[in-house]
């Protein structure tokens, strides 16, 4: 049984644009629907998976995702005729009354939420594919099949907290014997992750897109100073709910649809906006370990509350707010659960994922297992980087390599020369990480490394962090875990020893932190080599490692973007797949 999911709503922003056109733009994304992504699901397996951004360069792309699709069906080697069902992480219909309380409302169900809208983007890219084999599934419905049907766990607790996903924030079930039992819900008027969201945008950030600024701004500030304003902001009830009464303010069409009473009471009560271009003071600083601070309180609370109630000693997370490291660290850390499993493509671009794994579960056609490091993308062949290469010939040098390891051997050197490396190869990471094939690395023991691969490569801010990828044999040695230990997703913060931060300033947060990646030999198996190499040279077995791209650029895809990035950085050297390649100096 083959089962394409596909995520995003394209016409959510073409909408909102044809209806509050005098917004600012950061506004336009104050709705739903980016990060739109196809994943094909075979006989209950996952085959291939990608973000539709990477195809037409767009970041955060809602877009119907054809290129994705056609690069998932390409992989597998299949038709679209062949797709028995497509399934989409939306199912708006039993909201469709709620929708009717003016033209506008309904309007944007006819024309972004409902049915014939999805069916009218299915027909105009994929115009012979049979309608009626087009399915909705519930977006938390969605988020929570993606985590519990890739645990390999057959009892757990699900917990799915985002933004909002139709009427709902966050979500709560008993997975077991391959079903997912609803046991609470909080509305979206009570949603944790959209009051991170405007509080983000309230600090010069973008809504719904760099939260992660703020949780790697939170540990440069003091919680206690805004503490009171967030305990009184958001409520913790007894039954593990969460209330939220300044996301009720909002009574218009126009204060709900960009939260103009809430913006307004944060810029009464807490502190003034600050625009994208202001100074970042003290007080943003604040208000960051504030609100960070907030949300780990909310995790702990939701998440302990059910884990108690049910007895289940196993966690399994998903949606946007399930990619904060930070609150993922704590929630590890706090003994509630035994085991902690983050689904590693957390956000919309998973519930694609998690959309067909559900409709395979309905056919008792699911495989339950753990997801391996997600290399789910797009692989390319020697003659696309041989076409790559000979495009750019005038601009630089290659050098080939007999061996992967005469590779790794060179890679190491030049890392522990303090090189910035730009390492591609292999297939692409499905997910926001880059997790060693799509990768910028460094030597983490180097001081000035991290300011200069923020302002010389990544182009963006000083203050946020580097994680460490570093092997499963020896991560216990520099990290406060227990040996062995597998975090290979980059998805939680674990503290860096106290006696191995000054040797690791590259990677070591100001509060001791650090977001690691293991890498193990068995499900990353070339990064692996690459870190074998490094640690030969360095006595380390590990680097610091970022995502292979530049600020507002989606992470880069094909062998011509990676060599196209790294002429516009300043990235030293460039490995693509056995080739080095250095800028032409003569």
């Amino acid at each position: 049984m083959k089962i394409l999911g596909v995520s995003g709503l394209e016409n959510s922003v073409t909408f909102k644009k044809a209806h509050w056109p005098d917004l600012d733009e950061r506004e336009y994304r104050m709705c739903q629907g980016y990060d739109a992504a196809a994943a094909l699901v075979v006989d209950g397996a996952v085959v291939a998976a990608a973000a539709e951004e990477r195809f037409n360069r767009n970041k955060h792309s809602g877009e119907f995702p054809i290129g994705a699709i056609r690069y998932c069906l390409s992989d597998a080697g299949i038709s679209c005729n062949e797709v028995d069902e497509i399934a989409h992480c939306f199912d708006y219909s039993p909201y469709k009354a709620a929708y009717a309380v003016d033209e506008i409302a309904v309007q944007r169900f006819r024309e972004v939420f409902s049915r014939e809208a999805l069916l009218a983007l299915v027909h105009q890219d994929l115009p012979n594919f049979p309608l009626e084999r087009v399915y909705q599934v519930n977006h938390h419905l969605s988020h929570g099949a993606s985590a519990y049907f890739t645990s390999g766990w057959d009892e757990c607790l699900v917990v799915v907290i985002d933004g909002m996903g139709e009427v709902h924030s966050a979500s709560v079930y008993h997975a077991r014997n391959g079903r997912l039992d609803k046991l609470h819900h909080i509305s979206a008027l009570d949603s944790i992750g959209i009051l991170y969201s405007l509080v983000t945008f309230h600090l010069g950030f973008d809504f719904n897109a760099d939260e992660y600024k703020i949780m790697g701004l939170a540990p440069y500030g003091d919680p206690e100073r805004f503490r009171s304003f967030f305990e009184e902001a958001v409520l913790l009830r007894d039954d593990g709910s969460i209330r939220i009464p300044i996301l009720r303010l909002n009574r218009s069409r126009d204060e709900r649809e960009n939260y103009l009473r809430t913006r307004n009471y944060l810029n009464e009560h807490l502190i003034k906006e600050r625009r994208p271009d202001g100074e970042i003071t003290d007080e943003h600083r604040d208000v960051a370990a504030a609100l960070q601070a907030c949300l780990d309180r909310a995790m702990l609370h939701l998440c302990g509350h059910f884990g108690a109630e049910t007895g289940l000693r196993r966690l399994a997370l998903a949606g946007g707010v399930a990619l904060n490291c930070t609150a993922n660290g704590k929630l590890l850390r706090a003994g509630l659960f035994d085991e902690l499993y983050v689904q590693p493509a957390a956000g919309d671009d998973g519930a694609a994922l998690g959309a067909a794994l559900y409709r395979a579960s309905q056919a008792g056609r699911v495989r339950n297992k753990r997801s391996p490091v997600p290399f789910f993308g797009p692989c390319y062949a020697m003659e696309d980087v041989n076409a790559a290469l000979s495009e750019f010939r005038d601009l630089i040098d290659a050098v080939r390599f007999e061996t992967f390891e005469e590779t790794c051997r060179e890679a190491a050197r030049l890392i522990a020369a303090g090189q910035v490396v730009a390492w591609y190869r292999g297939k692409m990471e499905f997910g926001p990480r880059a997790l060693g094939h799509r990768s910028i690395v460094a030597d983490p023991g180097q001081p000035e490394m991290r300011d200069r691969i923020n302002a010389m490569v990544k182009k963006r801010e000083a203050f946020r962090p580097f994680a460490p990828a570093v092997s499963l044999e020896q991560v216990h040695h520099w990290f406060d875990v227990e040996p062995m230990t597998e975090l290979p997703y980059m998805i939680m913060t674990v503290s860096v020893r106290d006696q191995c931060r000054q040797a690791l300033p590259a990677i070591t947060h100001i509060n001791g932190s650090a977001r690691v990646q293991t890498v193990s030999a068995r499900d990353n198996k070339d990064f692996h080599g690459l870190l074998y190499a490094v640690g030969k040279t360095t006595g380390r077995e590990m680097v610091l490692n970022t995502s292979f791209n530049i600020k507002g650029q989606p992470i880069i895809n094909t062998p011509q973007e990676a060599l196209e990035t790294f002429l516009r950085t300043g990235i030293d050297v460039l490995f693509v797949e056995n080739v080095l390649v250095r800028r032409r100096t003569t």
